[in-house]
């Protein structure tokens, strides 16, 4: 079983800057596909960003984060960042980390309790 941990969420006024970080549990974290999606009031849950297990430079951004936020992961840490910059209120949601674990061509997902990301102005 897979566990993660969010941190390094807060309050930032528009145009700043957070660095999440997700530490996940697994000897065998460098096979997980990481990615971080977010979640405000009355929303679902959307997906921001990934990375793949096979390249640290194989990413995805959604649009609306592209050319602000940066996944990247350190497997020797079993830790996933998301550098966010240029933070806008329409940021503002709980972000949560989420650790894609394929066995047998089967898909399971494990999520973290997610932290709270406020932008104001």
């Amino acid at each position: 079983q897979v566990q993660t941990a969010e941190s390094g969420g807060g309050l930032v006024q528009a145009g700043g800057s957070l660095r999440l970080s997700c530490a996940a549990s697994g000897r065998t974290f460098a096979t997980y596909a990481m990615s971080w999606f977010r979640q405000a009031p009355g929303k679902e849950r959307e997906l921001v960003a990934g990375i793949s297990w096979t390249s640290g430079t194989n990413t995805y951004y959604a649009d609306s984060v592209k050319g602000r936020f940066t996944i990247s992961r350190d497997n020797a840490k079993n830790t996933v960042y998301l550098q966010m910059n240029s933070l806008k209120p329409e940021d503002t949601a709980v972000y949560y980390c989420n650790a894609r674990v394929t066995i047998l061509g089967r898909k399971y997902d494990y999520w973290g309790q997610g932290t709270q990301v406020t932008v104001s102005s």
